[in-house]
């Protein structure tokens, strides 16, 4: 049943493989952003070896073999050349407080003595311990911009990212990632620091040293190019009534603008060995970050992604999107640090994945103005790929495939 010919949204690829060394499947997007289509069908995936492994596990190997001290001696010499010696700010770190952000901020400041700007785009809807770890985050130290864009411009597009592309969290993204290089062409900052590689997903825009410096990620040339909730600036100017000035802070910059600053977009994942429980460790102990008082639905850790109340439903929406779910992502990442098993991993899965996240799921519907049977059913299922997706002989939906092999059609 495995080979039938189903429909495939989103491009994603038609038969549906399982990593033979973490959880992961081959149906995983390699990149959560998008700008220039609306139906996602050009979405890249994760790609798979001849031995059925993922190339976030190969990275994960690579890791290994990596010389770790020289990569620091790279960082240090890079730093060299833009620490300042005047107090002004000599690189920026994009941030929420969460451990990520708190541990590269912290590491550059007071190990390699760097004066980092921090810059905040803040959550659509902040958990009460999420806004508590940006503040302790800003109080072990730092000088911060939290950028307070147009709410009901945001609240617009985000309700749009779920109705179009059951999305919620694109506009979180799109706004995480271009801030930055503007804030810091404002500032005459030259150097940006995100944290954890992205290669260590998967992810090929992050795979060396020289693409790091890529500055095609963060900026556009083309305005008709880009889409906002999948609707074109256009659309959304002329049926919606939003005028550009209430969209420019959801843009990224200009490539001619970012050419002008000649600023260099770096990961600290790619110099430091980067292992996430460690990070967690060193933030809850220098910048007083602290973990979510009970688990988290949808998984069975209680410290990522954390700061969002639709955090837990974005990881939803990629279960019936994509069929993989929130303990998916966190078990893999686990497995390929060697905190879990693969057979752990599998069980975590079967427990915890496509748990529907109900804690703030009706203040979240209420703020969108969505009808939460409408979310729930008919706009869940219209979300489905059929070659994930059937239901089952009590008219109940189920995966056809699944990490255990007990899928519909295993």
């Amino acid at each position: 049943m495995q080979n039938e010919k189903r429909e495939a949204f989103y491009g994603l690829p038609a038969e549906v493989k399982f990593c033979s060394q973490c959880v992961m499947s081959n149906q995983r997007p390699a990149s959560a952003i998008e700008f220039k289509h609306t139906k996602e069908s050009k979405k890249t995936t994760l790609n798979f070896d001849e031995n059925s492994v993922c190339d976030a596990c190969k990275n994960a190997e690579q890791k290994e073999k990596i010389n770790w001290e020289e990569r620091e001696r790279e960082l240090v010499a890079l730093l060299d050349q833009h620490r300042s010696t005047d107090g002004s700010y000599d690189c920026l770190v994009p941030g929420s407080g969460g451990k990520d952000s708190a541990y590269q901020a912290h590491v550059l400041k007071y190990k390699y003595g760097m004066n980092p700007l921090t810059v905040t785009w803040p959550p659509i809807l902040y958990t009460d311990y999420g806004y508590k770890n940006w503040k302790n985050w800003i109080d072990s130290g730092f000088d911060n911009i939290s950028f307070n864009r147009n709410g009901k411009t945001m609240k617009l597009l985000t309700k749009l990212s779920i109705e179009n592309l059951f999305h919620p969290f694109q506009t979180f993204i799109l706004g995480q990632k271009n801030l930055a290089p503007k804030i810091a062409a404002k500032f005459g900052i030259k150097m940006i620091f995100y944290g954890e590689n992205e290669a260590e997903y998967g992810n090929p825009i992050a795979d060396n040293a020289s693409s790091l410096r890529d500055k095609s990620y963060y900026s556009f040339n083309n305005l008709d190019e880009i889409y906002l909730g999948g609707v074109s600036i256009k659309e959304l100017q002329d049926d919606y009534k939003v005028p550009l000035n209430d969209l420019l802070s959801f843009l990224p910059a200009s490539a001619q603008e970012l050419e002008k600053s000649e600023i260099d977009v770096h990961y600290l994942g790619y110099y430091l060995k980067w292992t996430p429980q460690e990070v967690y460790y060193y933030a809850v102990e220098n910048t007083g970050f602290k973990a979510r008082p009970f688990r988290t639905q949808g998984t069975y850790s209680k410290y990522n992604s954390i700061d969002d109340k639709i955090d837990d439903l974005h990881y939803y929406t990629t279960y019936i999107k994509f069929g993989i779910g929130r303990a998916t992502y966190d078990a893999s990442q686990e497995i390929r640090n060697k905190h879990l098993t693969r057979q752990d991993g599998v069980a975590l899965v079967n427990r915890f994945d496509g748990e529907f996240p109900d804690r703030y799921f009706d203040e979240i519907m209420d703020y969108l103005d969505i009808d939460p049977d409408y979310f729930k059913n008919e706009l869940s299922d219209k979300f489905r790929s059929p070659h994930l997706w059937g239901k089952d002989d009590n008219g109940l939906w189920k995966l056809r495939h699944n990490v255990s092999a007990t899928g519909l059609n295993d």
